[in-house]
């Protein structure tokens, strides 16, 4: 199958080169190309440039793009996709004045989904599932990282993460699961913690390993949660199956948890409403990423991650949905990235950037996804048409996708 779009009004994160990140001051450039072509083979990107130098050869399928922007499309790092039900009740608690740890401390938050989802089938989370993953691609999303952590049992987390394996055999989409058995201590642990470490460690995890079932490993390093010694032990045992951490980290309090994952070589560290200037200075020169998740904080009204400080400080970051039952039902990345333009002050080239090239680092597929670049995976969006691409996160309210290609297929 051989695609040509030709007429781009602007054809956005473009790069010669495979680049694993953008940082500081580069996050500010954003490079395009104005009336331009691009070719898609099969499911790669084959060729593009200006319409000066658009190739006459046959096609299978020539899109006019007239007066649209064409862009890789989203890298989404962190969601929750996989869950049973919801947690509405939860939403109007908030309303009426209960905060996070009020609703958790009366069984709600991540026990709550737990429950829910012990007690539905396989199938039926598998169903469930299935309708956000198809919702978040139309959205223009085309790789996904898929967390577990609403089983807290073995049974639990494993049917979970067959779940998520099912989905990216079913699905074009790129993929990546991460095992989050290390969530919340279930009520049984709560004055036992060091019995569910250890069933994490000795139970969970080698039979995760066994069924090949997970790519990274996380854990909510949190004040009430997950301390750093305990994130640390697990960590340390997610090495010894092959699991790079992905953690949850400040975002409610500041506890030193960034450095600890900086030490532990972590690939992101996600959520980041608080952050210090020792954070800063351990996450500098580092090969861990900054991952913000700006719906969450839009959601449950806490503060924004501090991007304009963190990218001055010259640091990369990536954007993130966190498309969870609880704290952010919805998975919809353009509202991520216009959440960020507004609440956080990033420019548009910074947010998409983020949303991007960054996000692909953050889920470990920099030399597949997140920029136009020849032979690397044909995720593409094309939006309908446009004054600019800063109508993106502009319109935040509208629908500006015409047309989504995920791994060469118009979906």
């Amino acid at each position: 199958m051989k695609i040509l779009i030709k007429n781009i009004k602007e054809l956005l994160q473009v790069r010669e080169n495979t680049i694993d990140k953008v940082s500081g001051a580069e996050m500010a450039v954003l490079p395009k190309i104005d009336n331009a072509f691009l070719v898609i083979e099969n499911d790669r990107i084959a060729d593009f440039g200006t319409m000066h130098n658009c190739p006459n050869d046959t096609f299978d399928q020539v899109i006019d793009a007239t007066g649209k922007t064409v862009l890789p499309t989203w890298v989404d790092s962190h969601t929750h996709i996989v869950y049973a039900g919801n947690r509405e009740q939860e939403f109007v608690d908030r309303i009426n004045g209960l905060s996070y740890e009020e609703i958790a401390n009366r069984g709600g938050g991540i026990l709550n989904s737990a429950k829910k989802l012990n007690a539905t089938s396989e199938e039926e989370i598998y169903n469930q599932s299935k309708v956000r993953l198809e919702e978040v691609m139309q959205q223009g999303t085309g790789a996904v990282e898929i967390k577990s952590g609403y089983g807290l049992t073995v049974e639990g987390e494993l049917k979970m993460l067959r779940v998520i394996k099912r989905l990216s055999q079913n699905y074009p989409i790129k993929i990546k699961a991460t095992f989050l058995g290390a969530h919340a201590f279930p009520t049984e642990y709560k004055e036992n913690h060091l019995a569910y470490i250890d069933l994490i460690i000795n139970e969970m995890l080698p039979r995760i390993a066994k069924e090949n079932l997970a790519d990274y490993i996380d854990a909510f390093l949190e004040t009430g949660y997950f301390s750093v010694e305990e994130t640390e032990r697990i960590m340390e045992a997610g090495k010894q199956f092959g699991l790079t951490a992905k953690i949850h980290v400040n975002q409610f309090t500041a506890i030193n948890g960034i450095a600890a994952c900086v030490k532990h070589e972590a690939l992101s560290v996600d959520h980041l409403e608080i952050v210090t200037d020792e954070d800063i200075i351990a996450l500098k020169n580092s090969k861990t990423m900054p991952v913000a998740l700006p719906s969450c904080s839009y959601f449950i009204s806490i503060p924004y991650t501090p991007a304009r400080h963190m990218i001055s400080a010259g640091l990369p970051l990536a954007l993130a949905s966190d498309f969870n039952p609880g704290t952010t039902p919805s998975g919809n990345m353009n509202f991520v990235v216009a959440t960020a333009c507004i609440k956080m002050k990033m420019t548009p080239e910074e947010a998409i950037n983020a949303a991007t090239i960054n996000g692909a680092y953050a889920m470990g597929i920099s030399d597949t996804h997140g920029s136009i670049t020849k032979g690397k995976s044909a995720n593409i969006i094309i939006t309908k048409p446009l004054t600019s691409y800063y109508q993106i996160p502009y319109a935040f309210g509208s629908n500006l996708i015409e047309q989504v290609i995920i791994e060469g297929q118009l979906i």
